[in-house]
C-alpha cells in the first residue's frame, strides 16, 4: 500500500513522446517484476527448508552467485538483441554530471545492488522471507525521506502516508513475533510442569509374609 501511495501523482516519470500503450505496458511489466521477485524470496526460503544438507552462509552466497550469474546472462542477451550497449556510450556523453561520473555511478550502483540482494537472502537465511519483504517495503519510503534530506525534494502528503503505512507494517510484524514467542514460551513451560496428583506414582507397599 505504501508503494501504491507513492505511485500517485507521478506523471513526471513518463518519458517524452511515449504512447499510452507503451506506458501502460511498462507499468504492467513493473508490477509483474515485483510479483516475481516476491515469489523468488519465498522460493529461496523453500530451498533452504527442503535442502538435504546443512545450509551455511557460504552456501547462501553460492546460491546468490548462481542467481546473479543467470540474471546477468539473461539481461546481457536482451541488451545484445536490443542494441542497448550502443546506447550506454551516448547516455554517458549526454550525462549532466559528466561522462566519468556516469560510469562511476553505474559501477557503484551494480555493487550496491549486489549488497542489497545478498542482504535480502541473508535475512531469509536468519529469519524468513516475510521479514525480508517487510524490510524491503520499509526501505522505499526511507529512500524518499533521504532524498528529501539530501536532495531537497518536496515532501508531500503521499510520502508521509507511505512512510506511516510502511512503519506500521514493520512494527506490526515485530509485535506479532513477540506475541508468538510469548505463546511458545508459555506452552513450553506448561509442558514442563510436574504431572497431576492423579498421575503421581506412590511407593509400592510390600506384600505380607506368607503363613506356612
Amino acid at each position: 500500500m505504501g508503494a501504491g501511495v507513492l505511485a500517485m501523482h507521478t506523471s513526471s516519470d513518463r518519458p517524452e513522446n511515449e504512447s499510452n500503450k507503451q506506458y501502460i505496458l511498462g507499468f504492467l511489466m513493473t508490477l509483474g517484476a515485483a510479483a516475481l521477485y516476491g515469489f523468488i524470496l519465498h522460493l529461496v526460503e523453500s530451498t533452504y527448508k527442503k535442502a538435504k544438507q546443512e545450509i551455511s552462509y557460504a552456501l547462501v552466497m553460492e546460491i546468490q552467485m548462481v542467481m546473479c550469474l543467470f540474471a546477468t546472462g539473461f539481461c546481457t542477451v536482451g541488451m545484445l538483441v536490443n542494441n542497448d550497449f550502443k546506447v550506454i556510450a551516448r547516455e554517458a556523453r549526454e550525462f549532466d554530471l559528466g561522462e566519468t561520473k556516469y560510469y562511476v555511478i553505474v559501477i557503484w550502483s551494480a555493487i550496491i545492488w549486489q549488497l542489497y540482494f545478498l542482504g535480502a537472502i541473508g535475512v531469509i537465511f536468519c529469519s524468513s522471507s516475510l521479514l525480508s519483504g517487510i524490510i524491503i517495503a520499509v526501505l522505499l519510503p526511507v529512500t524518499e525521506i533521504l532524498a528529501v534530506i539530501f536532495y531537497k525534494e518536496h515532501f508531500g502528503a503521499e510520502k508521509g502516508v507511505a512512510l506511516a503505512l510502511s512503519l506500521w507494517g514493520f512494527a506490526s510484524y515485530f509485535y506479532g513475533e513477540i506475541k508468538q514467542t510469548k505463546k511458545k514460551k508459555l506452552a513450553a513451560s506448561q509442558t514442563n510442569l510436574p504431572s497431576s496428583s492423579s498421575e503421581t506414582e506412590f511407593p509400592s507397599v510390600p506384600n505380607p509374609p506368607e503363613i506356612v
